[in-house]
């Protein structure tokens, strides 16, 4: 018995042992312990068991495991854990067999799961837990590059199987220099001697050597190899050539390579090759001309092994399998690949080429070698697509009576189960109809709709779209607005009020660009007797996303990073969510530099090389095709650093103006002259952003104000807000819009607007990250964009900006609000008003939960709200509203009004500073007493008499009529259109009611849910 010892003790001897055996047995053995000790010694039984049952550890591979569980045939740790943990996972399995018939009391279970999945060996670097998944290479790249090692490779098989179909090819990266990578090679030849009628070896030398005697071994075998393989000996002749080589060069013999070559012409003839031809094939062949086979070897398996391509490996059809310097690796682990890869994927691949009629192709060329070749680079290929792991049984189905099926031209078959009322199903029946244009592959359509519906769950019409090369097969002139990838949808109702959507990949960024009408309000029947409604979208650009983590902590939450190019560093800009240490930023296919933004990030951290060991300034990402990049990044802090905190600088103190402004003066002006600069036309960069040279008379401190519109009709209020605002202050003003809503109508004038009005104004964007729970309708997804992303939308210069509703008008001056102190808190909200006692019954908030969960704080209108964006960051305020909107939404009775809601709830960890009263007045909430003094009038919805917003607006706002009359007559003078002169004059509330139903036809969406 032998115990390694990790400490340096040395091993203990046999009298130790014994002696410990005695002691351990003394107190409860019937006869003394040393009569024990010599009948063992007598008895060589034990020791042939022993020897037996270690021989048969080995052969299953498990010799070098201390200690296992098999359970079944399933190998497990042996800890009592892991031990429950397998039996809940096998007896679900078990009950299944049961369900299905195929498990009786007279079963065998463990035969019958060993004959369906048993394998003859257990080795881990090929039979995963499933935390791993195996690593795939596809060759089809390096197959067609001519200069390619597969195109030079001569390969070995079995005996007597030469011109045999080989679906299975194992490729061996050999080091001959090492002992590991003759073992390798052996145990490859011994697996052929074996038997293998399915697979065949070819040899790739690792080039780690320049002497004389590893190039002359390396000649024969590829001589050997490439002329002599359907010899019968060529194994043998082959495995005694390893051997030479090991006694000769790898042992401290005295042979010279002179009788090493001898020696190799007398296994040559002992296994009957002809070693006459050895002598010229050995001549012919140069030293150069077989270094260059080497150096093509070499960039080989640098390209699919890349830091590895030095260590000897196996790839089995794609699978790479690295063999560590502790690992053993038989010529059984090579059946065990074979089997596995066989059964689980190449089996499949290679039914389809046997059945499959080749067509303009020599048939002289279709050779064994040709087929097994063409699986081998199509098994690669295929296997490096992200698979599920989710496994179906379709052939359990009975669908005799509720299934589609399709025959098809096509080898491929497809089952698919679907619910065709579900949204799900709504949309894969889509593709298949694609799939079956384009492939006609075999079909069967199982159709599974629910037994009982309580209402229709389809609200929407989808079609799926796939660009093909007809839609841009036009010539140069063509107009690819009109001819490229389109949808069509027909026979739709005409009285039903309809919104368009396009559902996109999650890393493009779509907006409309043609659009006569508004895409949120379609009503048909009133568009004419065409009756046709077109749109245009465009990619405008793409997402790049990814996660930071620092090692062994959390997400360096707050972390400012900036992305650009060589000339331009600082194109855009963000910061590192505390969820999963989310970031995202808008790009488009280039090559990009990103970088940690100056100030603080840059001064505590650094980024790690892909390595994770070495550190960089900048790391370099290309964007090379439309499907984004999802990036990791890990940073570090620098030394000296470890113990600061991000964002521990200025959480409890506002820096002084003239820090703020000498900070980030560098960063606005850069970030104005980089705004638009990324995708886009001239004329979009300008769309994008406008930086007027001047605002006339306007002097001062600039104002920022944030607003979101969807729809014509909130179009038309945000342009008359836009109005209200400048006309009641003389300081410069600065408009933050969120261009996902916006139409390319407002688009179109809002550059003409600013320009004619003096104002700036930036689109701004965010795309949903993938892992945060998102809303369905729009609208809901509009008052999330309020408040979910307000640390990451804007550009890190921007320290406070002001939020005013599309339909509020403004009758103060912004800047008083802008200049507020606030106390330090990163928002700022006016609470509702009280003095309206009619709609005291609607003041959910003084009752039931929310009473409770205020404890005397406010609840606040979200109507009009500042937040100083540098605090917001600083306290992390947007991971915390995040973490308790992904709490709260699961719940579809929760935040029933999101934007207004979330932060009410969350302001005893997100603190709200209460505006005065005056600063938002709400004719539904607030009493008239008050209105004289109201500095911002909001037209929010009453939920006693649910007055049309057009309405209400004219009745409310004096102003109102002669702001709307102003900004319809700019837009009809820049689009050319004629404008209502009706409409523009002033009536009384009995006239409007007259007239409601004429404006009962713009729908507004908003007001069906806002307070």
């Amino acid at each position: 018995m032998k115990v390694n010892s990790e400490s340096g003790e040395e091993d203990p001897e046999r009298h130790q042992v014994e002696a410990a055996f005695i002691d351990a047995v003394l107190s409860k053995s019937q006869s003394p312990p040393q009569d024990v000790l010599l009948k063992l010694d007598k008895q060589k039984d034990f020791e042939d068991v022993a020897q037996e049952s270690s021989m048969f550890v080995f052969k299953l591979g498990l010799s070098k495991s201390k200690c296992c569980l098999l359970l079944n045939g399933l190998v497990y740790n042996s800890d009592e854990e892991t031990l429950l943990n397998a039996m809940n996972d096998e007896l679900p399995r078990i009950q299944e067999q049961v369900y299905y018939g195929n498990i009786d009391s007279r079963t065998d279970v463990l035969e019958k799961f060993l004959s369906e999945h048993g394998v003859r060996r257990y080795n881990p670097l090929i039979i995963t837990d499933g935390k791993v998944k195996p690593r795939f290479v596809s060759l089809s790249k390096s197959a067609l590059d001519q200069e390619s090692a597969l195109h030079d490779m001569s390969y070995l098989h079995s005996p007597q199987t030469v011109d045999e179909l080989k679906p299975v090819t194992h490729l061996l990266a050999v080091d001959l220099t090492s002992t590991k990578g003759m073992n390798l090679l052996r145990e490859g030849i011994r697996y052929l001697k074996d038997g293998s009628t399915m697979a065949r070896i070819g040899v790739l030398f690792v080039p780690s050597f320049t002497d004389s005697p590893s190039l002359l071994f390396v000649k024969i075998f590829q001589v050997t190899t490439s002329s002599y393989s359907h010899k019968k000996g060529v194994l043998k002749f082959l495995d005694q050539l390893c051997s030479l080589y090991e006694n000769v060069f790898m042992t401290n013999s005295t042979d010279s390579v002179k009788e090493f070559i001898e020696k190799v012409f007398d296994l040559a003839d002992v296994n009957e090759l002809p070693s006459k031809l050895y002598h010229s094939l050995l001549t012919e062949t140069s030293v150069n001309d077989l270094k260059l086979q080497l150096n093509k070897a070499a960039l080989f398996l640098h390209k699919h092994l890349g830091h590895e391509s030095s260590l000897n490996a196996v790839i089995t059809n794609g699978r790479v399998t690295v063999l560590p310097a502790e690992s053993t690796f038989l010529s059984h682990d090579l059946h065990l690949l074979e089997t596995l890869e066989f059964k689980h994927r190449i089996k499949y691949i290679s039914e389809i080429f046997q059945d499959l009629k080749w067509e303009h192709i020599d048939p002289d060329s279709l050779t064994s070698k040709f087929i097994s070749d063409v699986i081998m680079l199509v098994s690669s290929s295929m296997a490096t697509r992200d698979r599920s792991t989710e496994g179906a049984r379709f052939e359990i189905l009975q669908a005799s009576y509720s299934a589609v099926v399709l025959t098809g031209e096509s080898p491929i078959q497809i089952d698919a189960v679907i619910d065709p009322l579900s949204p799900s199903g709504q949309k894969l029946a889509s593709v298949l109809q694609i799939l079956w244009k384009y492939f006609q592959p075999s079909m069967r359509i199982v159709l599974n709709p629910l037994s009982s519906l309580v209402h229709l769950p389809l609200k929407n019409y989808y079609r799926y779209v796939v660009p093909s090369m007809d839609d841009f097969s036009g010539s140069e002139s063509s107009d690819y607005a009109l001819n490229g990838p389109k949808a069509f949808f027909a026979n739709m109702p005409l009285s039903k009020t309809l919104t368009m959507n396009l559902d996109v990949p999650e890393t493009w960024l779509v907006e409309p660009v043609i659009a006569i009408h508004d895409l949120d309000n379609i009503l048909l029947e009133n568009l004419g007797e065409t009756r046709t409604l077109q749109a245009v979208f465009e990619l405008e650009a793409l997402v790049l996303t990814g996660h930071c983590f620092e090692t062994d902590h959390d997400p360096p939450r707050g972390l400012q990073m900036i992305l650009g190019t060589k000339t331009a560093p600082h194109l855009v800009d963000t910061l590192v969510m505390a969820n999963l240490g989310y970031w995202q930023m808008k790009v488009s296919p280039g090559i990009w530099y990103l970088l940690l933004a100056p100030g603080r990030s840059s001064e505590l951290y650094l980024l790690k090389e892909d390595d994770g060991v070495n550190t960089t300034l900048s790391k370099r990402i290309i964007i090379n095709d439309l499907r984004g990049k999802v990036v990791h990044l890990e940073v570090v802090k620098k030394k000296g650093k470890e113990h600061e905190k991000l964002l521990a600088a200025g959480a409890d103190e506002q820096p002084s103006e003239s820090k703020k402004d000498g900070e980030s003066s560098w960063n606005k002006n850069l970030f104005k002259w980089a705004s638009g600069l990324i995708g886009g036309s001239p004329h979009k960069k300008k769309i994008d952003s406008t930086v007027l040279e001047s605002q006339g008379d306007r002097h001062g401190k600039p104002i920022d104000i944030f607003s979101v519109a969807s729809g014509h009709l909130y179009e038309r209020f945000l342009k008359i807000m836009i109005l209200s605002v400048l006309k009641n202050t003389h300081r410069p003003v600065k408009f933050w819009f969120i261009k996902n809503y916006l139409s390319p109508k407002f688009k179109d004038v809002l550059p003409l607007m600013a320009r004619e009005y003096g104002f700036d104004y930036e689109l701004i964007t965010y795309k949903w990250p993938t892992w945060l729970h998102k809303q369905t309708e729009k609208q809901r997804i509009i008052w999330a964009y309020k408040i979910l992303f307000l640390d990451v939308i804007f550009p890190l210069s921007l320290d406070k900006v002001i939020f005013v509703d599309a339909d509020q008008v403004v009758r103060a001056d912004l800047g008083e609000l802008y200049d507020m102190d606030i106390k330090g808190r990163p928002l700022a909200y006016t609470p509702f008003c009280d003095n309206n006692k009619d709609m005291d019954g609607y003041r959910f908030w003084r009752q039931g939960f929310w009473k409770e969960h205020l404890r005397g704080k406010p609840y606040h209108i979200s109507a009009l709200y500042v937040v100083d964006l540098a605090k917001f960051r600083q306290t992390a305020a947007g991971d915390t509203l995040r973490v308790v909107y992904e709490t709260l939404s699961k719940d579809p009775n929760s935040l029933s009004n999101l934007d207004q809601d979330l932060p009410n709830y969350a302001q005893h960890t997100v603190p709200i500073f209460s505006l005065p009263q005056e600063w938002l007045w709400c004719e539904s909430w607030c009493g008239n007493s008050t209105k004289p003094k109201a500095k911002t009038i909001d037209l929010c919805n009453n939920p006693m008499t649910k007055e049309p917003k057009l309405q209400g607006a004219r009745r409310i706002v004096s102003e109102w009529p002669d702001l709307d009359l102003e900004a319809r007559q700019f837009t009809a003078k820049i689009l050319g259109e004629e404008m209502d002169e009706v409409e523009s004059i002033p009536e009384s509330p009995q006239s409007e009611n007259l007239k409601n139903d004429k404006f009962s036809t713009e729908i507004d969406m908003e007001s069906k849910a806002e307070l």
